[in-house]
C-alpha cells in the first residue's frame, strides 16, 4: 500500500531568482551614474561607433586604447573590464563582444546582456547600465525584451540551499537612443520580465531536490500558483485516475511511497477560438525503476522538466493575454524500484484502451504520457504539444545544444520551429517514419514501451502518437536541453542545472496563435 511520507517544504518560488529591477533612461551613456556600464563592440567594425564611441570620447580615448592593447576582437561573448578612474560617472566599462555586425540577431542581444550582467556580478557591480546596440533591423521593443531576458536569465542562480558570496546585480538601467523609443522599450521590459520570470519559475522547479518536490508537492505548487494568477486547476489523485482507466500512469508510480498525480491547469480567455493542450512529463525522480540506472542519478530530479515548462507557461498566460484557450496537463510520478514496482514483462492498459508491454521500466516517460496524452485528446483540443525529457538518443544526436521536435502535423511543427528561433531556443525536426512504429509493436500486446536503441528518440515519439487520437500533435524531446552539466554550458544565459527550456518558445508560440492557426 502506498503512503505519503510527510516532508517539510519551503515556500516557492525563490525570491532570490527574480531580484533584478529595471529602468529605462534617456541619459547619455557617458553621463549615467552606475557601477558598471555595458557597451557592445562589433567584431568587424574598424572603429568604435554608437555608445562605445561616445564613452571613448568622454574618457579621452582610454577605452579604445585599452581595447587595442588587450587585442579585444569583439568575438561574441568576449568581455573586457575598463576602470574609468572617475573620468565619467560609470565606475567601470564592460566591453562585450557582439560578433560580426552583419549577423547580429536577437539572440546576440540576449547573450550580450547576459554576459554583461554575469561579468558585473564578478566585479561586484550592483547597479549596471546597458547601452543600446546599433542594430537597424531590430525594433526597440523586441531588442529590449531580448536584453531583459538575457539580463535576468544571465543573473540567475539557485540559492535556496546555499550561502552565496558572489556579487549580485540588483538594478539594470537600459539606455534609450531617443525619447521616441522610451515607451516601446518600457513595453519590451514588461514582456521580457514576463518571459524570463516564467523561465526562472521552471528552473527553480527543476532545481528543487527530489525530497522537497514529490508529485503531491508539485501539484500543490500548481494549485497555489493557479489561484494567484486566476487559472483553473484540478488535481486527479490515485482513485480519480483509476476511475478513468489510467493504468499506464499508475503502474509507473507503484514503486514509490509518494503517490502520483495528474495536474490539469486551464487558461480560458473570453474570446478564444482555439484550444491548445500542453502536456508535460513530470517524473519528479527517475531511478529507472527495476531497470535501475547506473550513472548520473543525481541529475534525475530533472526528469520533470517538461512538466515544469508547462506549469511555468500556464502561469504566465493571464499576464501575456494570449488569444487562445490552453489546457495544461502534467503527469507527476516517481519511478523507483520496490516490491510494488512495475516489472519488465508486465502488461498495462492505457486510458484509450491500448495495451502496453513494459519491457524496460526506464522508458517510463512515454508510458505516463500515454495516459496524459489520451486525457488531453479526450478534451478535443485543436492541437496537442508535449514536452518531455524523453530519450538519451536525442542527447546523443544533438549534444546539449538543441531539442528535437517530431509530430504528425507539419504546419504545427513549422510554427514551433519559428517560435523557437525567435526565442533563441534551438529546435530541430526529426522524421517519424512508419517503420519506427513496427519496432514498437509487441507480440503479446498492442505496443511495447521500448524498442531497439537505434532511432530511439523517434521510436519513443511514435509510441506516443498512438495516444493522441489523430489530433494535430507535436512532441518536443527536451532531454538534451533541460538540464546542463557544468562542463557543457557555453551560453551565458543558460546556467548549470535546470534551464527552463521550452517556456519562452511556448509563450512566443501562444502569443501569436491568432495569426498562425
Amino acid at each position: 500500500m502506498q503512503h505519503n511520507v510527510p516532508i517539510a517544504h519551503p515556500s516557492f518560488p525563490t525570491e532570490e531568482s527574480v531580484a533584478v529591477e529595471f529602468a529605462v533612461s534617456l541619459d547619455a551613456p557617458e553621463a549615467l551614474a552606475c557601477d558598471a556600464l555595458g557597451v557592445g563592440i562589433a567584431a568587424d567594425s574598424p572603429a568604435l561607433d554608437g555608445a562605445a564611441a561616445r564613452v571613448d570620447k568622454a574618457l579621452g580615448g582610454l577605452l579604445s586604447t585599452v581595447l587595442a592593447e588587450e587585442k579585444f576582437d569583439g568575438k561574441l561573448g568576449s568581455t573586457l573590464v575598463v576602470h574609468t578612474h572617475g573620468r565619467i560617472p560609470a565606475r567601470k566599462i564592460i566591453a562585450v563582444g557582439l560578433g560580426s555586425k552583419s549577423s547580429l540577431s536577437l539572440d546576440h542581444v540576449r547573450r550580450a546582456a547576459a554576459t554583461v550582467v554575469r561579468q558585473a556580478a564578478r566585479v561586484h557591480a550592483a547597479r549596471v547600465g546597458i547601452a543600446p546596440a546599433l542594430i537597424p533591423s531590430l525594433g526597440p521593443e523586441e531588442a529590449t525584451q531580448a536584453r531583459v531576458e538575457g539580463a535576468i536569465l544571465g543573473a540567475y542562480r539557485f540559492l535556496r540551499y546555499k550561502r552565496d558570496e558572489v556579487g549580485h546585480v540588483a538594478h539594470v538601467t537600459l539606455l534609450a537612443a531617443d525619447p521616441a523609443q522610451q515607451k516601446l522599450m518600457e513595453a519590451g521590459v514588461s514582456r521580457g520580465r514576463l518571459f524570463a520570470d516564467a523561465t526562472v519559475f521552471a528552473r527553480d522547479l527543476v532545481n528543487e531536490p527530489p525530497n522537497h518536490l514529490p508529485p503531491v508537492r508539485l501539484a500543490e505548487i500548481a494549485t497555489e500558483t493557479a489561484r494567484k494568477v486566476g487559472l483553473k486547476c484540478s488535481v486527479l489523485d490515485v482513485n480519480a485516475m483509476k476511475a478513468l482507466g489510467m493504468e499506464a500512469l499508475l503502474a509507473i508510480g507503484l514503486g514509490s511511497d509518494q503517490p502520483p498525480r495528474l495536474i490539469v491547469v486551464e487558461y480560458s480567455p473570453a474570446k478564444a477560438r482555439q484550444t491548445i493542450a500542453l502536456v508535460g512529463k513530470g517524473v519528479c525522480y527517475d531511478s529507472g525503476g527495476i531497470n535501475l540506472k547506473t550513472q548520473d542519478l543525481e541529475w534525475m530530479k530533472s526528469d520533470m522538466a517538461g512538466g515544469a515548462a508547462v506549469l511555468a507557461t500556464l502561469q504566465a498566460l493571464p499576464a501575456l493575454g494570449a488569444p487562445v484557450r490552453v489546457l495544461g496537463v502534467v503527469a507527476a510520478v516517481e519511478n523507483l524500484p520496490s516490491g510494488h514496482a512495475v516489472k519488465p514483462g508486465d502488461i498495462v492498459r492505457a486510458m484509450n484502451g491500448k495495451t502496453v508491454e513494459i519491457n524496460n521500466t526506464d522508458a517510463e516517460g512515454r508510458v505516463i504520457l500515454a495516459d496524459a496524452l489520451a486525457y488531453a485528446a479526450q478534451q478535443r483540443p485543436d492541437e496537442i504539444i508535449d514536452l518531455a525529457t524523453l530519450t538519451g538518443s536525442a542527447l546523443v544526436a544533438f549534444g546539449y545544444l538543441a531539442a528535437a521536435v517530431m509530430g504528425n502535423d507539419p504546419p504545427l511543427i513549422q510554427r514551433l520551429l519559428a517560435a523557437a528561433q525567435q526565442a533563441g531556443e534551438r529546435l530541430w525536426e526529426l522524421p517519424l517514419y512508419e517503420e519506427f512504429l513496427d519496432n514498437m509493436r509487441s507480440p503479446i500486446a498492442d505496443l511495447r514501451n521500448s524498442g531497439s536503441r537505434f532511432g530511439g528518440a523517434q521510436k519513443g515519439a511514435i509510441f506516443m502518437r498512438e495516444f493522441v487520437d489523430g489530433r494535430p500533435w507535436a512532441h518536443l524531446d527536451i532531454a538534451p536541453t533541460a538540464f546542463l552539466d557544468k562542463e557543457e554550458g557555453t551560453n551565458p544565459y543558460v546556467p548549470t542545472g535546470g534551464t527552463g527550456y521550452g517556456v519562452r518558445t511556448l509563450l512566443t508560440y501562444l502569443a501569436g496563435t491568432s495569426n498562425t492557426m
